[in-house]
C-alpha cells in the first residue's frame, strides 16, 4: 500500500471511531477527572449552568449541612418505613419533552391567570409549536415542555390543557437562547416557570436518551415533601414552601460525598447511574410534592410506551426498587446563598 493510501485509511478509521463515540456516548467508567467531551453535554442550558457543570471535589459545604442532612435523612427513613417514598416520578407529575422542527406550526396558548401575568400571556399568545397529539403529564400539575433546537427556544406550561377553544395554561415560561440559559428564569421574569422555584421544569430531569445511554451528565432534580417557608437559595428565584427551619429551602443543592466509592455499592443499574450524577453534578431541590421525596424521569407519554416498568424496564420493578440501597446517608449540603425575594443572585462563587 502506498504512503498516501495508508494515510487515507488511517483517517477513515479515525473518523469511524469518532462516529462510534458520538453514537454511543461516553463510556460509563470514564474517570471523574477526565475532560468532559463536547458531545456529552446536554443540549439544554449553558455549559456553565449549575445543572451542567461538574462540581469541584472541594466544593464548600454549608455550615448547616450536618443538622439539615440529619433531618433530611430522618424524612427519607420515615418515607421508607411508611412505603410512600422516596420515588421517581415519570408518567405522573413529571413532564413530557416534545422536540419539534423549525417549521412546526405555532398555536396560541391562552394564559388563565391574573393581570400580573400580562407579559407571559402575550408571549404565549404569539404561539407555541405544540405538535398535534401532544398531551400534558398526568396529575394536577399538567406539565408540558416543548423544545425547538432550531430556534434555541424552550416553552414550558403548567396546568396545560387542550379545551374546546384550544390550548390554555395557568402558568409557565419561555426561555429563548436556552443553550445559553443558566437553567432558571431571571431578571424581570424571575417568577416565570412551571416550578415553584423558577428553576426550569426540565432542568435535572433524566431523559429517556440518557437512560438508554447509561450516563447522566447533569445535576438531578429533586422535589421534597415541603420546603422552608419565606426563604430560598440560589438558583431558586422564589418558593412556595411552608416548612420550618429544619426543612431544606428550594434551590438547595446536595451532592454525594466525593470520597464515596460509588462502584462498590450494591445498587441497581439506574441507581448507579443516578449516584454517579449526584456525585459529579449534584442534586437540586426545585419544588415540593406535599407527600414524598421524588426524583424525575422524562414522561414517556409521547412515545406510546412505558420503558420504566416491566421485567426489562429501567426501574427493575418499581421506583422504590430502583432506589434500593441509594446512599442517602452520604449526601452533603453545598453552601447556600439564601434570599427572601427575587431576583436571587448567584453564580460560580455560590457553588
Amino acid at each position: 500500500m502506498s504512503a498516501k493510501r495508508a494515510a487515507v485509511a488511517v483517517v477513515v478509521v479515525a473518523a469511524a471511531a469518532v462516529v462510534t463515540l458520538l453514537w454511543l456516548g461516553a463510556p460509563e467508567d470514564q474517570e471523574d477527572d477526565a475532560p468532559e467531551p463536547a458531545y456529552a453535554r446536554p443540549a439544554l442550558f449553558a455549559p456553565s449552568s449549575f445543572l451542567n457543570r461538574r462540581l469541584a471535589r472541594d466544593a464548600p459545604l454549608d455550615t448547616a449541612s450536618g443538622p439539615l442532612m440529619d433531618a433530611f435523612r430522618t424524612q427519607i427513613r420515615r418515607e421508607q418505613d411508611e412505603g410512600t417514598g422516596p420515588w421517581i416520578q415519570t408518567d405522573h407529575s413529571s413532564t413530557p419533552i416534545y422536540r419539534v422542527p423549525r417549521r412546526q406550526p405555532l398555536v396560541p396558548v391562552a394564559l388563565r391567570t391574573g393581570p400580573w401575568g400580562r407579559e407571559l400571556a402575550a408571549e404565549l399568545a404569539r404561539g407555541v409549536p405544540i405538535p398535534p397529539g401532544a398531551r400534558p403529564a398526568a396529575g394536577s400539575d399538567g406539565h408540558l415542555t416543548v423544545h425547538q433546537p432550531a430556534t434555541d427556544t424552550l416553552w414550558e406550561l403548567w396546568r396545560a390543557r387542550r379545551g374546546a377553544g384550544g390550548w390554555e395554561a395557568r402558568w409557565g415560561g419561555v426561555l429563548r437562547g436556552v443553550s445559553r440559559s443558566p437553567g432558571h428564569y431571571a431578571g424581570s421574569r424571575h417568577n416565570w416557570g412551571s416550578t415553584a422555584s423558577s428553576i426550569s421544569v426540565v432542568g435535572g430531569v433524566m431523559t429517556l436518551a440518557e437512560l438508554r445511554r447509561g450516563r447522566i451528565d447533569h445535576a438531578l432534580a429533586l422535589n421534597v415533601p415541603d420546603a422552608r417557608a419565606g426563604t430560598f437559595s440560589w438558583p431558586a428565584q422564589r418558593s412556595d414552601g411552608t416548612g420550618g427551619l429544619a426543612t431544606l429551602p428550594e434551590g438547595a443543592r446536595l451532592r454525594l460525598d466525593p470520597a464515596l466509592d460509588v462502584e462498590s455499592l450494591r445498587l441497581t443499574r439506574l441507581g448507579r447511574i443516578m449516584a454517579r450524577a449526584a456525585q459529579r453534578y449534584g442534586i437540586v431541590v426545585r419544588d415540593r410534592t406535599h407527600k414524598a421525596t421524588a426524583f424525575f424521569g422524562e414522561d414517556p407519554t409521547r412515545t406510546g410506551r412505558d420503558p420504566y416498568r416491566g421485567g426489562d424496564g429501567y426501574f427493575s420493578g418499581t421506583p422504590a426498587d430502583a432506589l434500593a440501597g441509594f446512599p442517602w446517608q452520604h449526601l452533603q449540603l453545598l453552601r447556600m446563598t439564601l434570599c427572601t425575594r427575587g431576583p436571587c443572585a448567584g453564580g460560580p462563587e455560590a457553588q
